[in-house]
């Protein structure tokens, strides 16, 4: 018949247009997770479990490692997801953030809720079976700490980074805690770096997106005057403290001279960027920061991990 090529070819589109629809949901449940972020999660949860691992051992746990960092990225995926749902009327206001699934509409919140609550039990089971008690439950405190206290202290006061700092830091000692090591001072030292990591690299995008922050209602910066002298100390000070932090290992004998001077170039380089931001106040200072922040991080544990002593 004549018409049999047009109906093959109807056909044909609509079974690509349920294709490209259930590409679309799978991709905004993917962005809900926040990827970008879970990867410095597994990284710092990776370094944890490989530091708090015993030197002596003759064969490396790698399957426990596996575990760990699946367990700690589902409960940091559910987070992200419950931080949105909680966010998605001021993230929709936000030009940086009004695309995300559930701002924008594409993902309708009960469906998400589910989804967030499903990622986070079972990734807390997954490393109470897997690993260990205490890693589970540090994963815990990071989820109920991000949302119940970091997420709500957003919108009332500038300290909330303060606060969300900590949970921020938690994946390392989830990580330590996995290997079924005591968290000892070496693994503190680890959460202190992370913790001290966060407030150069957090100044950097409040300040870019600044507008937007105060548009949505967010106090992550101090309105007025006091902006800029807050700015200065929130990138100066804890990027200071990194730079000797990042040393202690070394002079603890956790590590040798390899990581030394390597800390010693990073932390050089992170803090000049943190001082030329802090100095200057622009946006491009601030993007320069956060890609050194971003560099910064990954490279300092991954060199740690291999000047292991």
């Amino acid at each position: 018949m004549a018409t049999e090529p047009i109906l093959a070819t109807l056909d044909v589109a609509r079974q690509h247009s349920r294709s490209v629809d259930r590409s679309s949901v799978l991709s905004d449940y993917w962005a809900l997770t926040k990827p970008e972020i879970n990867f410095l999660i597994a990284f710092t949860t990776a370094a944890g479990f490989w530091m708090g691992a015993p030197a002596t051992a003759s064969h490396f746990p790698w399957a426990s490692l596996f575990h760990t960092i699946v367990g700690t990225v589902l409960v940091s995926s559910g987070a992200a997801t419950l931080n949105q749902l909680m966010e998605s009327r001021f993230d929709a206001q936000m030009r940086r953030t009004a695309r995300r699934p559930l701002a924008s509409g594409r993902i309708e919140p009960l469906p998400a809720l589910f989804f967030g609550i499903i990622l986070a039990v079972f990734g807390a089971t997954y490393l109470a079976l897997a690993t260990t008690p205490l890693a589970s439950l540090l994963s815990i405190l990071t989820l109920l700490g991000y949302l119940f206290v970091y997420t709500p202290l957003k919108r009332k006061t500038p300290l909330c980074l303060l606060i969300g700092a900590v949970p921020g830091a938690l994946p390392t000692l989830i990580g330590w805690a996995a290997v079924g090591a005591h968290l000892t001072a070496e693994a503190w030292v680890l959460f202190a770096i992370v913790f001290l990591w966060q407030f150069p690299h957090f100044m950097s995008i409040a300040w870019m997106y600044r507008q937007d922050y105060w548009r949505a209602g967010y106090l992550v910066l101090p309105a007025g005057e006091r902006t800029d002298r807050f700015v200065v100390w929130q990138s100066l000070l804890p990027a200071l403290g990194l730079f000797v932090v990042a040393i202690i290992p070394a002079l603890r004998g956790q590590s040798g001279i390899v990581y030394f001077a390597g800390a010693f170039v990073l932390g050089a380089v992170f803090l000049y960027y943190s001082t030329r931001f802090a100095l200057r106040r622009s946006v491009a200072c601030a993007r320069q920061l956060l890609f050194t922040s971003i560099v910064y991080l990954p490279a300092l544990f991954a060199l740690l991990a291999l000047d292991k002593k």
